[in-house]
């Protein structure tokens, strides 16, 4: 398994994704191609006991760099030596089999377009994002690629979302509701009630429309949303946890008796923690395009990243790709008379 990682990628630098890279190679049995500046990436490998010529890693020059407050399209335009750029083209030519990335998402979605294209039949890529509930994991999308959706794109972000929850999750026959304000078929915006019909004869597990506390509680297992909508709950649902978990924190040191409980809960706290931690899930996948690509979070950690290429190695071993397009088929008539029209 042949990973490319945006080393340059993320708000931390190098460090954290040469770390992270070193534990998958070790861990995984992956084979990291390194992109970003070459030698700072060989002093880096060099401080972890890396020594020239190791197989596992191979070092791939990328001089330039997008900054997150850049414009994606522009800048993947104009910095065809970005690390993301040279990082998808080595997917796109066969050098490696699945993208990583903590850099500007946004230029991680642009490049992934360009190098790596729509599969046939898709009208637009979806980041799916995992989400830890009461039931165990629940996965969203759209998470942030698609800001302004049609009801044409709900249903294929269904598709891919349920395909991802069977070969991936392994869940066995994965259910799917519909993001709202209300249980009801006639609530919603426009969209989510042009989209429910849609779903309720795909063919999938359609349960219908669900409400925010629905997620968390993992009424079912794959949500479908607009980008805008799908990113907001995500973040949101980020920052609740953090703030709780130091809450908690603060509380059990608060005075002896606290302490002392703090200590008998610590193994189930820890635990909690762990479902809860983004870095357990790695990174999003871009599902739809014609490859594998990850998109993590920008504060990434060496075990997020690691993570990342868990799942990435995960996706190519499943045959993510050849499944969405096998399951898009059977609708290619109709989408073609949609992109007409979009």
């Amino acid at each position: 398994m042949r990973i490319a990682l945006d080393a340059a990628g993320g708000d931390f630098g190098l460090a954290p994704n040469v770390e992270g890279a070193v534990q998958a190679a070790s861990g995984l049995g992956c084979r990291v191609c390194l992109v970003g500046p070459a030698e700072a990436l060989r002093r880096e490998l060099s401080a972890r006991g890396i020594a020239p010529g190791d197989g596992r890693f191979e070092v791939v020059d990328a001089p330039e760099l997008i900054a997150m407050e850049e414009d994606p399209v522009r800048a993947c335009r104009e910095k065809p030596k970005a690390s993301i750029n040279v990082a998808a083209n080595l997917v796109s030519e066969g050098r490696a089999d699945a993208l990583v990335s903590a850099g500007h998402s946004g230029a991680t979605m642009v490049a992934s377009l360009w190098a790596l294209k729509r599969l046939p039949g898709v009208l637009r890529p979806a980041i799916v994002c995992p989400i830890p509930t009461a039931r165990g994991t629940s996965v969203l999308l759209d998470a942030g690629a698609n800001t302004e959706c049609r009801p044409w794109h709900l249903l294929q972000f269904a598709m891919m979302g349920v395909l991802y929850a069977r070969h991936v999750l392994k869940m066995e026959h994965p259910s799917v509701g519909i993001l709202s304000n209300g249980e009801e078929e006639t609530k919603g915006n426009e969209l989510v009630r042009e989209a429910v019909p849609l779903l309720k004869y795909s063919g999938l597990n359609f349960y219908g429309p669900i409400e925010g506390r629905d997620i968390a509680a993992g009424t079912v297992d794959v949500v479908v949303c607009d980008g805008f909508t799908g990113n907001i709950c995500i973040k949101l649902m980020e920052g609740v946890a953090r703030v709780l978990m130091s809450q908690l924190k603060d509380e059990i040191g608060r005075g002896a008796l606290s302490k002392l409980g703090g200590l008998l809960i610590r193994p189930a706290a820890r635990s909690v923690k762990r479902r809860m931690s983004d870095e357990e899930y790695g990174g999003a996948p871009l599902l739809g395009v014609g490859g594998t690509a990850i998109i993590c979070h920008g504060k990434s950690s060496p075990r997020a990243i690691f993570n990342a290429h868990r799942v990435a190695k995960e996706l190519v071993e499943a045959g993510a790709n050849d499944r969405i397009r096998a399951a898009l088929e059977g609708l290619k008539s109709s989408l073609e008379m949609t992109k007409a029209v979009d």
